[in-house]
């Protein structure tokens, strides 16, 4: 199973110089919300650009990410990580398109 995440380009490289990527959501950190919002399938992350990221301009990736080993928790129907996302458990980050 793979879960995603959207992230900004920006945020998604300054991860890969830190070894961890701690950001929940557009604009909030791992720290204020308490876990990373993951979506379960296109359809969720389609839900999420709209609800979050329908206005940002800069360039969006989809990180694929394999969750063994990590605190993964589906909750109303959305996987969530409880704890900072390794860049190793991040097997692709592709460009979002819409």
């Amino acid at each position: 199973m793979t879960i995603h995440h959207l992230a900004l380009a920006a945020d998604w490289h300054a991860a890969q110089h830190a070894g961890e990527y701690r950001i929940s959501t557009l604009g909030r950190t791992l720290e204020q919300e308490g876990f990373i919002h993951c979506s379960r399938d296109p359809a969720q992350l389609r839900d999420v650009h709209t609800r979050y990221y329908r206005d940002v301009t800069e360039a969006l990736l989809v990180l694929d990410i394999d969750p063994t080993g990590l605190d993964v928790r589906t909750e109303n129907g959305y996987p969530h990580l409880y704890g900072p996302l390794p860049v190793t458990a991040v097997t692709a980050a592709r460009p979002y398109t819409r």
